[in-house]
């Protein structure tokens, strides 16, 4: 596929009882099966390649947050960890050996939202206009799922791309005076295109088609750390900084060409949403503005509560804010979302 042919956003053809700038079908090829993969399509083997030159250090980094990390309850079962000895389990008779079973929800932690996750709210349907049903969601193999669910991206070699991190949150304690030196990640900050552009100059870092966006806000810092009386007032909020759900976001990413995006606060995108038209809204609901956009009408997947502090101090470091990020989700049939299992090299 050759990416420079891929419409900007303005000129993306129309997709009948969508809005204006639905990429449904843009990356469909003739004669095959409706696409699934949405905006990894923009992963070329020439692109993977030259993400490939970013790990040059020898130096990886996990961005993968603990299972058990996140202390406020967010209404999402937290993980079971059960451990048993062999013979426990009556696998073997004599000898020792151990065996462990983990449950846990997959929204609970660092996780993908795959194309699945947040359907098109007027419409119903995810990704490419496919109908999100439980029976297609509970298929046993991926060869019969229909569904835009992360265990297709094993097809492909899972994720491999080059990162960039935004660093929000750092970028705005250096340029702020006063009580806001301190950036407090439980308070409602919409980060605009002009924000990220900004940051982007400040870090000498520029954006290349197939990118990831990775946009630290500290939240997850806060989150598994000892929550104080007013940070759980705020979380109770539903609040969160993220980047702006507006129109301009949603044009800048697809005509930036990025990949997939990502962050460490819980939904990518500022929480409450703002419903443009009438300036106000009642939280993320139907008023969500780049779930629908980025997940069911362009493709894009969503990461949300990733690790970013290590990743933050590194960059700072040695100056360089883009690096080799690979990522695999679990490979189980029907994944709505996973944990990432990302990993950057530089």
């Amino acid at each position: 596929m050759d990416v420079a042919q891929i419409p900007d956003f303005d000129d993306l053809p129309p997709v009948p009882g969508m809005p204006k700038g639905c990429a449904w079908g843009v990356f469909d090829r003739a004669g095959e099966e409706r696409d699934l993969l949405g905006t990894l399509n923009f992963l070329t083997p020439s692109v993977k390649a030259a993400a490939f030159a970013e790990a040059r250090d020898g130096v990886s980094i996990s961005l993968n947050w603990p299972l058990n990390a996140q202390q406020f309850p967010t209404g999402r079962a937290a993980p079971q960890h059960r451990v048993n000895t062999l013979q426990e389990a009556g696998l073997i008779k004599s000898g020792l050996g151990w065996d462990d079973e983990v449950s846990f929800n997959t929204q609970i932690s660092s996780q993908w939202d795959s194309l699945a996750h947040w359907p098109h709210q007027g419409s119903g349907k995810g990704y490419n206009g496919v109908r999100i049903t439980h029976a297609g969601l509970t298929v046993g193999a991926t060869s019969n799922n229909h569904m835009p669910t992360l265990d297709h991206w094993h097809r492909v070699g899972g994720l491999v791309a080059r990162g960039v991190l935004i660093d929000y949150k750092r970028w705005f304690e250096t340029n702020s005076k006063g009580s806001e030196t301190i950036f407090d990640p439980l308070d409602l900050h919409r980060i605009t295109v002009i924000d990220i552009e900004s940051i982007a100059a400040a870090q000498k870092v520029d954006f290349r088609p197939g990118d990831v966006l990775i946009i630290r806000t500290g939240m997850t810092e806060v989150l598994e750390g000892q929550l104080r009386s007013e940070d759980i007032a705020k979380l109770k909020l539903i609040q969160c900084p993220g980047m702006h759900g507006s129109l301009e976001s949603v044009r800048w990413l697809w005509n930036r060409r990025i990949a997939a995006v990502a962050s460490d606060s819980w939904g990518f995108e500022a929480l409450p949403a703002v419903k443009e038209e009438i300036g106000s809204s009642d939280g993320l609901g139907e008023d969500s503005v780049l779930h629908p956009w980025l997940l069911s009408m362009f493709g894009m997947p969503i990461g949300e509560l990733w690790d970013l502090k290590e990743l933050s101090v590194h960059c700072l470091k040695t100056g360089r804010y883009s690096f080799l990020l690979s990522s695999v989700p679990l490979n189980l049939p029907g994944l709505v979302a996973s944990p990432p299992n990302a990993i950057a090299m530089f």
